[in-house]
């Protein structure tokens, strides 16, 4: 239980900024208010920045980034940084193609488009471009988020998203003409776009009160139907659960156009499932009652569809289900347990996380996590191994894309040290050749990738990538970033960044943990570091920390840490409990109030990894003792903290960092180190940001934890 108390509504305790290291902090108001969690009182006297729209928080914003870029500006090789930057990001880019009717649809970007631009390659052979996102902003801040090819490829349903923010609008064209048709649909927020006849599924929240689309909370998602060529108002709604605001919904539908499956989910790990005979115009009949699992469609043949699920399998499965016998049960079957069910294993669970399948040539595509790297294995339709893709390195693979009954198909490998290259793949032979590789500024044979297991607090055994010049001396010296997430299932894997190669090649050392709390290892790994267990997800990262020191990879002074969202918390959580270990820390766009992240947008979904101040006495406390908010002390020497955050992220609102921001200045005493806070504007929670946004970012990063981990630039960098 949680009341509010407001024991006054505005006495400001401070009317001036602190300064700290030379730096004038601005003026930070205290409000004496507090809530009542059980029978604890938790003041929380920065909640007034939580209104976004309020002039007071306005001018907040605009005195801390006065402050933070002034401090950014005074570093003699910030320009150079920035340059060097830009001259790294300048190559050719491509998507992976992907084929419908005939035609491919492909991104491409020259190397500083602000956005990647939709190309179209015609049946003769003809490329022309079908969308460019940078004509719909003069900033390039105007993102093109999804599209979708109707199944016969006369139309593409596409999702434009501004200023970074989750919410999308969708627009139709014709393909053949490239002419964008009158639809126009809005407030679609976690949606696909699954096409049907003359139309399609989405997904859509009501449209918000004025003023409050960034903040307020997202209830009562609704699954439509929308006709090309009519309004939005016109949509018939398909689905929602009027009993459960805090649910969302989606649709997926077979490749034969037969079945439509209905997803419903509560948080961001299982999903309860509905299946609808389009042919028949069925009801929607209910195949699981519960979110303990996790059931995603992958292909369909005939009465069967074949799903990816955890149940009763941690590290997933294939298997198989029989539609047409599911039909018999009626509306109110739930059948997924029933022990007569038409469900059969295809692929059965093995030691290596099935991450996932994709049916491609008449064969089935699995891809598996060995140790948080990518492996692929082929089976048949009929559950058979054929045999296996052999990839060119150690990495990270997506998956094959291609179309169920077309033999060509596509794929993208990635690691820290081979840039994102795409292979034409041939699914009958068993064959690839290289169909786009980049060429950068940069000589990758110098660096190595290399594995290692280290041993957490409580002897697991966590695996961590180390990327390094080959030639480096581990003696303690080098400077070292140490990246990690922990959360929700997710899986950090070998990937590219063109923005780390300037880490590297200025004698950086990267380090990534695949701590619990992702999916490196299954179901298991993942509740290992949910709820009550969270405290595994910082001891494995402060291990990590740890090994890296004793290693002599690095030493605490030189040691920076980086994350973002999930991993924003982490940061702030383990630079509370362990702040003599690093040197430098970026948490960005991070959940820090760990006691009200529920109440905004989506931060419900979270409650199944963090649980929620609301769920019980033992819950509250348990959040309580580590969130990153509560638990800055005034008498920690901190390293240098430079927060992250964006005016329109509305998936984790900048209130998280606004409010932690201004209680680590405030209590940051000894002013040995800067504690300041980054607001990016026009920008959201990451997705779809411009060139031009992300260099400048990565440009004053690099800076800060170069100043603050004592960097000496080489004059290669050419430093004026």
């Amino acid at each position: 239980m949680k009341t509010l108390i407001p024991l006054s509504l505005l006495l400001i305790a401070c009317a001036c900024g602190t300064r700290q290291n030379g730096i004038n902090y601005p003026a930070s108001k205290i409000v004496d208010t507090a809530d009542k969690y059980f029978d604890t009182q938790v003041a929380d006297p920065y909640r007034w920045l939580e209104d976004d729209n309020s002039d007071e928080t306005k001018a907040w914003v605009d005195a801390q980034n006065s402050v933070t870029f002034n401090y950014l500006e005074s570093v003699p090789y910030r320009d150079s940084v920035k340059a060097r930057l830009t001259k790294l990001w300048n190559y050719p880019k491509q998507g992976v193609p992907s084929k419908k009717a005939g035609r491919y649809f492909y991104t491409k970007n020259d190397g500083l488009q602000n956005q990647s631009v939709l190309y179209v390659k015609d049946v003769d052979g003809t490329e022309r471009i079908l969308i460019d996102p940078n004509t719909l902003s003069a900033d390039g801040t105007v993102a093109l988020s999804r599209t979708s090819v109707s199944k016969n490829g006369v139309y593409m349903a596409y999702m434009i998203a501004s200023a970074g923010s989750d919410w999308n609008t969708i627009h139709v064209l014709d393909v053949a003409t490239g002419q964008k048709l009158d639809d126009e649909l809005r407030w679609i927020k976690f949606s696909g776009i699954s096409w049907y006849k003359n139309g399609f599924f989405y997904s859509r929240y009501d449209e918000p009160k004025t003023g409050t689309a960034l903040t307020s909370k997202n209830e009562y998602h609704k699954l439509y139907y929308h006709t090309v060529g009519e309004s939005q108002s016109k949509d018939k709604l398909v689905f929602v659960d009027k009993e459960h605001p805090l649910r969302n919904c989606g649709a997926d539908v077979t490749d034969d156009e037969r079945f439509l499956i209905v997803s419903q989910s509560e948080s961001t790990d299982g999903n309860k499932v509905y299946i609808k005979n389009l042919e028949k115009n069925t009801e929607l009949i209910p195949f699981n009652d519960n979110f303990d699992s996790e059931w995603n469609p992958v292909a369909n043949t005939g009465d069967d569809v074949y799903f990816h699920t955890n149940c009763n399998a941690p590290k997933y499965k294939l298997v198989k289900v029989n539609l047409e016998k599911l039909a018999s049960y009626g509306k109110d079957a739930v059948i997924a347990n029933a022990p007569d069910a038409p469900l059969s294993d295809l692929i059965p669970e093995s030691e290596n996380v099935l991450n996932g399948v994709s049916h491609v040539g008449g064969k089935l595509f699995a891809v598996y996590l060995k140790d948080a790297r990518s492996e692929i294995k082929i089976y048949g339709m009929n559950g058979a191994e054929t045999g296996e893709l052999s990839l060119p390195a150690l990495g990270s693979c997506g998956g094959v894309q291609g179309e169920y009954d077309d033999n060509e198909a596509y794929f993208a490998f990635t690691s820290f040290t081979f840039p994102t290259v795409i292979y034409k793949y041939d699914v009958a032979n068993n064959t690839y050749s290289e169909y786009f590789k980049p060429d950068i500024d940069f000589n990758f044979d110098d660096y190595l990738t290399e594995q290692v297991f280290y041993e957490s607090k409580d002897g697991t055994k966590v695996p961590m990538f180390i990327v390094r010049k080959k030639d480096m001396s581990l003696n303690g010296n080098n400077p070292a970033l140490l990246y990690g997430y922990g959360g929700f299932n997710a899986s950090l894997t070998p990937s590219f960044s063109v923005s780390r190669l300037l880490w590297l090649e200025q004698g950086g050392v990267y380090a990534l943990a695949n701590i619990r709390g992702g999916g490196e290892y299954g179901e298991e790994w993942h509740k290992a570091g949910t709820k009550m267990n969270k405290q595994n997800v910082f001891d494995d990262f402060i291990a990590a920390a740890e090994y890296l020191i004793a290693q002599k990879y690095t030493s605490p002074a030189k040691l920076g840490i980086q994350g973002g969202s999930n991993g924003g918390l982490l940061i702030g959580a383990v630079v509370n409990q362990r702040p003599e270990l690093f040197g430098a820390a970026v948490p960005q766009v991070g959940v820090m109030d760990m006691l009200r992240y529920q109440t905004f947008t989506i931060g419900w979904a979270w409650a199944g990894d963090y649980g929620t101040s609301a769920d019980s006495k033992e819950m509250f406390e348990y959040l309580y003792a580590y969130s990153p908010l509560h638990n800055i002390s005034d008498k920690a020497d901190y390293p240098a903290v430079m927060v992250m955050t964006a005016d329109h992220d509305d998936r984790v609102v900048p209130a998280h960092s606004f409010k932690y921001a201004a209680t680590l200045q405030a209590k940051q005493k000894n002013g040995k180190n800067p504690a300041l806070i980054r607001i990016q504007t026009k920008a959201g929670h990451g997705a779809g940001r411009s060139t031009t946004v992300a260099i400048e970012e990565a440009a004053d990063i690099w800076t800060f934890l170069f100043k603050n981990l004592n960097v000496k630039v080489q004059e290669k960098f050419e430093v004026l």
